[in-house]
């Protein structure tokens, strides 16, 4: 595994036989990071609207998964 910069961007290069479940996960977490870096939000928020949001995905969806 190599870093290099080039310019204003980084080059990673991978052996071809690496997880790439494994690597999309890493991908997902860096880019996260990225566009949380800023956030002025409490971690209390985030929980309560990830409630709200599962929540009312259950409400439209449990009829499809259950049958009801």
């Amino acid at each position: 595994m190599t870093i290099q910069r080039k310019g204003d961007e980084l080059i990673i290069k991978l052996p071809k036989n690496i997880d790439l479940n494994g690597l999309q996960r890493l991908i997902d977490y860096i880019k996260y990071n990225q566009l949380t870096n800023n956030s002025k939000a409490k971690q209390e928020d985030v929980d309560k609207l990830s409630s709200e949001v599962n929540k009312d995905w259950w409400a439209k969806n449990k009829y499809r998964l259950l049958g009801e």
